[in-house]
């Protein structure tokens, strides 16, 4: 029995653990630990497809596996993480007396974000032009956008609740079109070490760990935000 081949698939399924347990700790208001198991997850989502096409052990249940595993950690987990930040802001409302009940529906409005997510990863398994980048903002990235938002913004709720559930909620509707755009987006794939032909990845790369260093968890909304718009520019030119 050839046990390579079972490599990619294990790692895919502990991608989907790390996912659920982002999901079970977002709800209970832990988005420290959220954002970190979501890191975790878009490491081993770069994993399976590394040791896919270093074993060559590719299978059709295995790209289905990864998108299921995909949905739950990029898809239902940053939507519990904005579904936990509408919540804390919306319960201000109440507690002051100056809510109403459909204010109670507003944090479920977050749940655009695994639908949205649902219809990325749906798109992306038909869509023949993404083999060697993306149309639209992969799921990983949108979800380390939000994650890290959620971490930094989390404190910094109260007094402010009327204005973050707006900003917030327009913010989510935007990013998740931006998932199912035809916007092309580079992939950090690299066949070789040369600068020509990786010129984005490598200035994706070297800012992304400037901003982390300088600014710490914000820095990696930061980086996503900087690969969205050096993906556009590259279309462009």
């Amino acid at each position: 029995m050839k046990i390579g081949k079972y490599i990619p698939n294990t790692i895919t399924c502990l991608n989907l653990v790390a996912g659920c347990i982002a999901t079970v700790v977002a709800i209970e208001g832990n988005l420290s630990m959220a954002l970190f198991w979501i890191i975790i997850a878009a490491i081993l989502d770069f994993f399976d497809g590394f040791a896919a096409r270093l074993l060559h052990a590719y299978s059709p249940i295995g790209k289905d596996l990864d998108s299921l595993a995909d949905m739950v950690s990029f898809g239902v987990a940053p939507g519990m993480i904005l579904f936990t930040l509408l919540r804390q802001a919306v319960s201000a409302f109440y507690t002051t007396g100056t809510g109403f009940l459909l204010l109670a529906f507003l944090p479920y409005l977050a749940f655009m974000i695994p639908a949205f997510s649902a219809l990325r990863l749906a798109k992306f398994n038909i869509d023949t032009r993404q083999a060697t980048s993306f149309i639209g903002l992969p799921v990983p990235a949108h979800t380390l956008l939000w994650a890290s938002i959620g971490y930094t913004v989390q404190p910094f709720i109260a007094g402010h609740e009327g204005i973050f559930t707006g900003i917030s909620l327009l913010c989510a509707f935007l990013t998740s079109l931006l998932m199912v755009s035809e916007i092309p987006m580079f992939s950090l794939k690299i066949k070789s070490l040369a600068w020509k032909g990786n010129e984005l990845r490598y200035v994706l790369v070297v800012s992304s760990l400037v901003f982390m260093i300088v600014f710490g968890i914000p820095g990696i909304a930061g980086a996503i935000l900087l690969y969205i718009l050096l993906s556009i520019f590259n279309r462009k030119s």
